[in-house]
């Protein structure tokens, strides 16, 4: 692999980082505690990403709430306030990034209701040098060319989110009726009345079977595999609380946790849902246990596969059928970086390769914020992140060189933890929050053991207080 040389600047370095939720947030936090340039370009008019139910790119639904608990979820160094319930939902957590947003001064390097156009390098892709980036922007909701500027940066830091882009398969046939992705559905009114077909489980799809039971005539759900579902609560406290801080070896966690489920929820085979053919958390488990509660009222009910669709009549693969006037697809998201190419991201298979899920490894100045999914990381994880590149952003060339040897010249950590996630899309980013953190750590301390060799001080993070709750937010 070609090394990039990165080239003493004569000018003042600025980054430009798109998104402005939870990721891009944590970075901007990080990079201009360190002294560094940013310019933020976020699409919408405010912060909070796909919390921000105005965005026009948010996915949430009026009744979405946290899958994990606030205290697994909230940044370190800024908890949610007092009366926060343990799982807020969409409003308060927009109050919140807000807040976060105010508390350290970041919006005032934020371009609101602009969007990104294009990325690109200004240097041929084959230089050896590092190249500049030309970013291309323009107002929000403007189609007009003529709109469209453009700045020029050291590096681009992409945080747009890995929630936005649907995946949308093909129906085996012709549908008379209307078809929606989870991404077009905002609250139960929509559904009323109406006889509605869920294709797919996850969070999204429970969660909204959970909602369109109060106001549909009928819900059914085509589920072809099977899922673990993981209950909030468990012995009275959230349950990602439980044993939080001390991991348990994998083997004995994927035993003691099965059986514990099955003691609190019951096997879901006997709700009319597939047996998992694959041990727990070797994909993202179902933080919802109500669905399995209207199953066994028989509020929903559980259809295999799509054989084909005709009409309003769909055939499912036992031979049985079903009439609908509403089929929802909840068949998750894909990853999408539309403004760049996917050569600038080491693109392999259905995700790009980077170290760490952040460094592209020839280190060419493109940068990815966010691009983890783990049972439990919350955004200290993607914290964590931006610490690590923020660090790195502000070492002296020589650390920089340093930790770019150590990505190009060696063998990159196992992130999984031994846990063999299953190949789907989604899971292709997938890593094991523990072991992912104490990557992170490591590469942390020795980038700073190297910036302390190469000058008398490094910059970190200023020291603080602890920090105080803040007054505004969710209440209980």
């Amino acid at each position: 692999m070609r090394r990039a040389e990165r080239p003493e600047h004569s000018h003042r370095q600025r980054w430009a980082i798109i998104g402005a939720g939870p990721s891009g947030l944590a970075a901007t936090r990080t990079l201009t505690a360190r002294g560094l340039d940013v310019d933020v370009y976020e699409s919408a008019g405010d912060v909070g990403g796909l919390w921000n139910i105005d965005n026009p790119r948010s996915t949430v639904y009026d009744s979405a709430h946290l899958i994990s608990s606030r205290t697994t979820t909230q940044f370190a160094e800024f908890p949610m306030p007092p009366g926060t319930p343990d799982y807020p939902g969409h409003r308060a957590l927009r109050r919140y990034f807000g807040d976060y947003a105010d508390r350290f001064g970041l919006r005032e390097r934020i371009r609101f209701d602009t969007t990104v156009t294009r990325v690109e390098p200004l240097a041929d892709v084959g230089s050896d040098a590092a190249p500049r980036w030309r970013v291309a922007f323009r107002p929000s909701g403007v189609d007009d060319d003529r709109a469209t500027r453009a700045e020029v940066y050291d590096g681009v830091i992409l945080a747009n989110g890995t929630l936005a882009e649907p995946s949308v398969p093909e129906l085996p046939g012709s549908f008379d009726g209307r078809v929606l992705h989870t991404r077009d559905y905002r609250e139960a009114s929509a559904l009323a009345g109406e006889r509605v077909l869920i294709v797919g489980a996850g969070n999204s799809g429970c969660d909204i079977a959970v909602d369109a039971v109060h106001t549909a005539a009928s819900v059914d759900m085509s589920v072809r595999r099977g899922y673990y579902f993981v209950p909030k609560y468990l012995f009275g406290k959230p349950a990602d609380t439980l044993n939080e801080g001390r991991p348990l070896p994998r083997p004995l966690k994927q035993f003691l946790d099965a059986r514990l489920l099955r003691l609190f929820t019951g096997d879901p085979v006997r709700f009319g849902f597939p047996a998992a053919d694959y041990k727990i958390y070797e994909s993202h488990p179902i933080v919802n246990t109500l669905v399995l509660h209207h199953a066994g009222q028989g509020d929903v009910r559980i259809r295999p596969g799509l054989l084909s669709v005709d009409g309003d009549t769909v055939t499912f693969t036992d031979g049985s059928t079903g009439q609908y006037d509403v089929i929802l697809l909840a068949t998750g998201y894909r990853l999408d970086y539309p403004f760049i190419d996917r050569e600038h991201l080491n693109w392999q298979g259905m995700a790009p390769r980077l170290f760490l899920n952040i460094f592209e490894p020839s280190f060419r100045g493109v940068y990815v914020m966010g691009m983890i999914e783990a049972s439990g990381i919350g955004w200290q994880g993607r914290f964590e992140q931006a610490e690590l590149l923020a660090d790195y952003l502000a070492a002296p060339v020589e650390a920089q060189a340093a930790f770019r040897a150590r990505v190009q010249n060696r063998p990159w950590p196992d992130l999984t933890a031994g846990y063999r996630y299953l190949a789907l899309e989604r899971m292709s980013y997938y890593v094991n929050k523990h072991a992912y953190r104490r990557e992170v750590r490591r590469h942390r301390d020795r980038l700073g053991r190297d910036a302390r060799r190469a000058l008398p001080v490094m910059t970190h993070l200023p020291a603080t207080d602890p920090p105080e709750p803040h007054e505004t937010g969710a209440r209980a």
